[in-house]
């Protein structure tokens, strides 16, 4: 897979790493001729520029690429490369870093992004999903699709804990994807069983969000209302 990555700090150049490790081409693109060392990457393609200048974009061959991946420190430039990616090159797939939460409401199809990574509101999720059981975390959403990937981890009074994965009636256009037991990632079948303190990853809708929660832990609102 080839990936084209814009903005060389510290956040692009460790999701080049990553990628590179995982056996991906990657470009990174920066107009910080600071940021532009290839020694810093060595294994990734570098390219000092305007990752907002269409020149600049033929130049990195975007039309080739399979992932575009704003990852800059601005906002501005990370949707205008999602645009472009999107509607002047046709890239299947964008990926935008989000600096300012007050903007991740602009982060969708609109501006060409298919996924925004929020790091304040993953960050949170992730703090809340250490701390919480029986409540719903939402970890992030797909901004194309609108499904979102959530987790809950299995509180004693669920009634399912002990019962089988095919025997539970999940909402519409939910899956459980994980199964995380004793630091375990298991794959899950219909005849798994839960057990209290599994921790489940599931994605699901917006719309069945709620109806989830409320069948996995019907206590909740209860315990919230006491809150």
């Amino acid at each position: 897979m080839r990936v084209v990555i814009a903005g060389a700090g510290s956040v692009g150049r460790s999701i080049a790493r990553e990628l590179i490790g995982n056996g991906h081409e990657v470009l990174l693109i920066d107009n910080d001729a600071d940021d532009v060392q290839s020694s810093r990457v060595p294994d990734a393609s570098w390219l000092l520029a305007d990752a907002c200048e269409l020149a600049a974009l033929h130049e990195a061959g975007l039309d080739t690429c399979d992932v575009v991946v704003a990852a800059t420190g601005d906002d501005k430039v990370n949707l205008v490369l999602s645009l472009l990616a999107k509607t002047e090159f046709g890239v299947p797939r964008t990926v935008a870093r989000v600096n300012n939460p007050k903007n991740e409401w602009m982060f969708d199809e609109g501006w060409g992004v298919d996924v925004a990574v929020s790091t304040p509101r993953l960050m949170t999720a992730l703090v809340e999903e250490a701390v919480s059981v029986g409540d719903l975390v939402r970890i992030f959403e797909f901004a194309q699709s609108h499904a979102i990937l959530v987790e809950m981890t299995l509180p004693s009074v669920s009634p399912w804990a002990t019962r089988r994965v095919g025997d539970v009636p999940w909402p519409p256009d939910t899956v459980l994807t994980c199964l995380v037991r004793e630091q375990r990632a298991i794959a899950p079948s219909p005849d798994d069983l839960l057990e209290v303190g599994d921790e489940l990853l599931l994605v699901t809708s917006v719309e069945s969000e709620e109806a989830l929660e409320r069948l996995l832990n019907p206590d909740v609102e209860h315990t919230r209302a006491q809150d």
